[in-house]
Parts: C-alpha cells; structure tokens; sequence
C-alpha cells in the first residue's frame, strides 16, 4: 500500500491484477487529533483538501515488512537482460562512464590503502620493541646458549653474573661522569663495585629509532651480539698476566655488558699521540719501550700458542694495548678474535668463531693501517695476521709516528709501515727513532736496530715470510736482555739481524 496501488484477488478474479490509481487512500480519513500515533504522511491532501485538519491515521505497532530478495528466475534474468539491451545508446553510454569512474575511484582508494598500510609496516618495523633500542624480555637464543653454558661450570668457571641494578648504581645509572672510553662496541664507564672492586664497565651501544635505518640496526644489533658473545667465550677461558682479564657479565633487560679489571693508566696509543710532554715512565726510555713490546707480544704470543684452542685476535693495535697501575701491557678487546679451530673447520678462510657459528655470516675486519694486506685481499686468515699487525705497533713505538699521518714532505697521509721501513731496510735507523727520546747509547742502539729489524720482518707482504709470535717473543727477550746486561755493566751481548729471521736460538 506504500504505493497506493490496489491488488485484486479472490474468486470469480482471473489471474492477479494490479493496478496504480492516482487517488487511492491507503485508510479512512479521521481527525488529526484521533490519530495517537501520527498520520500518512502526504495523506491530509487527499482528505479534504487540507481541510478540517483531516489525516489517514498511522496504524499503532505497524511496521512495514522489508522485501526479501530472491534469486531471479532465467525469466526475469533474460527480461533483465532485454531491458538493459533496450536502452538508449546514451543512457548505455553514461552507464558505462559511471562504471568506469567508479572503479577508478575505487582503485585509488585502494592504492592510498595500501600505502598507508605499507608505511605503517615500515614504521612498526622501526620501533619493533624487539629491536636494540628497546629491551626485549631476555638474551637472544644464541647469547642465552652461551650464557647456560658458563653458568654450567658452577664453581668452576671465573665469570660472575652482575645484576644489572648493581652496575646501574656503581655508574649512577650510567651517567657521562663516570665514562672512560667509547668504541664499536659501546661505551666504557669506571666504577667501583659495592665490594671495593675498581673495574672498568663495557655497555653496548642502545640507539633511538630514529638514529639509523631498521636495517643498519639491525646490523648493529647483530654485530653487537656476536663481539659480545666472542669476548665472553674467549676471555672465559684465558688467564694471562698480559691480557685483559673478564670478571664478568649481564644480560639483564637486553643488556649486552662485560665488566673487566680496571687498567688506571689508560691506552698505549693515548700515551703515544695524546699525552703531552713529559712522557709517560713506559714510553720514557728505549729500554723501557722494549718492555712494554714484550709484554704484550707475550699475550698475544699465548693466544696463538698456548690457549686451547688457540685464538686469532684480529684487532691488535695501540689502542687495545692497556696498561695498568704498575705500566704492564695487557692485550684487551676480543670482539673480533677467533678461534683457530673454527677456521680450519671453514678450511681456512675467514672463519666464523664459536660465537658465530650460528649461520652469522663472517667478513674480513680490523682497523685501516693494522690490517694485514694480504688477509684484506685474499680473505684468508692465519695468525700471521696478528703478526703484521703487532709489527706495526712496534714501528709506532720506535718512530712515534700514528699509524697514518701525513709525514714531511708528503701532502697526502701515508701508512708508517711505507715511510719507515725503506729506512730500516737501509740501516737508516736513526731517521725512524722518536725524536722525544734522547739518542740511545751504544748497546741500546744495538737492541733498537734490532727491534726495528723484527719490526720490518712482521711487516712483510706475504705471511710465509713474517716470523711467529713465539720467535717474536724471543727477539724481544733477546733485545731487553741486551739493553739490561749494558746497564748492570755485564758483557754485550751480540745482536745480529740473523736472529731475527726465523731462529729463536
């Protein structure tokens, strides 16, 4: 009746009839005020005229059924079809337009879709709250392997578990005034430990997300783990007077700490090419160098020799040299170092050290002037490397020069190793010695050259040719000795450049 149309049905009716007429009332007319629950709407024209404020009354809890619709027919389907057919080329034609207008909208509207969804993705990715600037609930699966694996050891291993609220309070919650130092790593803080302990924190770096890419965090985070893990496994199982020694670790939070003896005196390098006049006691003296080189090439001589499995160290330079409170040198940070076993187990290559042997995939690392060349070209790593870096050093201890430095004469930076080794070669020692020290005597001029001889052999291009630490050592031994002999007036002892080429008699 919504249409005012009037059906026909019963007996004597043909068929069903249907028919609009224009003025059918769908109710008898009554006042408005009868009307409790409101009117026809557009009724009160047809009772009346509008007049006497007459209405066709809204029928109390009507409620009009909704049309149910139903499959159409193969009838209705092709008279659908005939009625789309038969329309007029324009109304086809503005039909077509709407179509084509809408799915372009459409489309637009799911391109806009998706790029916002993409960047959301991109931009949950960047605050994962896994990441490494976030603190994830606990150590990532390979650092807990390695974890469980100390702490299996039970009284027999030397590495303590710190509680990560006792490391906040030694350094005031990490606060600038206690740090010390910075590198790849991290940063390092001195703190005193609540038993009196000094010790020297190592703190992985922790960035915002909006310092670096999710993939240049994520590589850092990576690289993080594996130097972390590296120097826990490998410092847990060396004891030497001449290494850094691991007191301990935490894990807490997603933290990546180590926590090391404290070395009060600082870095070779720093004492080298930062500390103004007058030098420092080990740096003082040609006799006193000699010591300090001894000193540390036995620790790396240890790790190549006596460790088991023996360890590659990777990273030997001045700045990784320490020295502690009576000036002995101590080979310190082994975020790089690896294991000798791990490299013949890779056949020889560059290696992936226990810490990584988790599909991490491995790459040619040190530092630029200490890298042994032919390791960075050919990628293969022996304990030869550790031998052309250590040889560097020494030709910093000699010359007093950095590593690279733009030299007189020379407007572009140039290595050490290319600017004092012709002169060594050509028994030009005295153009390489530091010029801070006074001309060595006699016998220490002896055991310089000496040394400097020892310095151009560990340099050498090709591995094969650049003796072991263990014939480094006793070079070394044999330099101090002579130096030491000299100043408590016993008899020279006879240096020749022979010693230094693979003999250690």
């Amino acid at each position: 009746m919504s249409d005012y149309s009037l059906v026909c049905w019963g007996p004597g009716v043909s068929g069903g009839v249907s028919k609009v007429f224009d003025r059918v009332l769908p109710g008898p007319c009554a006042p408005w005020t009868s009307c409790t629950c409101g009117v026809w709407s557009g009724s009160a024209p047809l009772c009346g005229g509008g007049t006497g404020y007459a209405a066709v009354c809204y029928p109390c809890g009507y409620s009009p059924q909704l049309m149910v619709l139903t499959p159409p027919t193969s009838d209705s389907s092709a008279s659908s079809h005939s009625r789309w057919t038969k329309r007029r080329p324009s109304d086809l034609a503005i039909a077509l337009i709407s179509a084509g207008i809408g799915s372009g909208v459409l489309a637009a509207i799911a391109a806009v879709v998706a790029v916002y969804c993409l960047r959301r993705r991109r931009s949950g990715a960047s605050q994962d709250p896994g990441r490494i600037h976030a603190e994830p609930i606990g150590p990532a699966p390979r650092v807990e392997r390695r974890l469980s694996a100390l702490l299996s050891k039970g009284p027999n291993t030397t590495v303590e578990q710190f509680p990560l609220v006792a490391l906040r309070g030694a350094t005031d919650g990490f606060s600038p005034s206690h740090r010390i130092g910075s590198g790849s790593f991290g940063v390092v803080y001195r703190a005193c430990l609540p038993d009196g302990r000094e010790v020297a924190i190592k703190r992985a770096e922790r960035r915002g997300p909006v310092a670096e890419s999710s993939s240049v965090a994520a590589r850092r985070a990576n690289n993080h783990e594996v130097a972390f893990v590296a120097e826990l496994t490998l410092l847990s199982r060396v004891n030497h007077k001449n290494l850094v020694r691991l007191l301990g670790f935490c894990a807490d939070g997603g933290e990546r700490i180590l926590v090391y003896e404290y070395m009060p005196n600082g870095t070779l390098h720093d004492h080298l090419h930062k500390r103004a006049a007058p030098l420092s006691p080990p740096l003082a003296s040609w006799p006193a160098r000699l010591r300090l080189a001894l000193g540390a090439a036995r620790g790396i001589e240890y790790m190549h020799t006596y460790a088991v499995p023996p360890i590659i160290h990777r990273d030997i330079k001045s700045p990784n040299i320490l020295l502690d409170d009576a000036w002995t040198a101590k080979v310190s940070d082994f975020g790089l170092s690896l294991l000798i076993n791990d490299l013949s187990s890779s056949g020889g290559g560059n290696g992936c050290n226990a810490a990584a042997a988790d599909d991490e995939p491995c790459m040619t690392a040190g530092t630029v002037g200490y890298m042994d060349p032919e390791y960075y070209r050919l990628q293969h790593l022996t304990d030869k490397s550790d031998v052309y870096s250590f040889g560097v050093v020494l030709l910093e201890l000699l010359s007093g020069c950095k590593v690279i430095q733009r030299f007189e004469g020379s407007g572009t930076p140039k290595n050490v190793v290319d600017v004092t080794v012709p002169h060594i070669e050509a028994d030009r020692m005295h153009r390489v010695l530091d010029a801070r020290l006074p001309l060595p005597t006699p016998a220490e001029m002896e055991a310089v050259a000496y040394v400097g001889y020892l310095a151009s052999d560990c340099v050498r291009p090709a591995g094969r040719d650049r003796p072991t630490m263990s014939e480094v050592v006793g070079v070394l031994e044999r330099a101090v000795a002579a130096c030491e002999e000299h100043d408590d007036g016993g008899g020279e002892a006879v240096l020749s450049r022979s010693c230094t080429d693979g003999s250690t008699a």
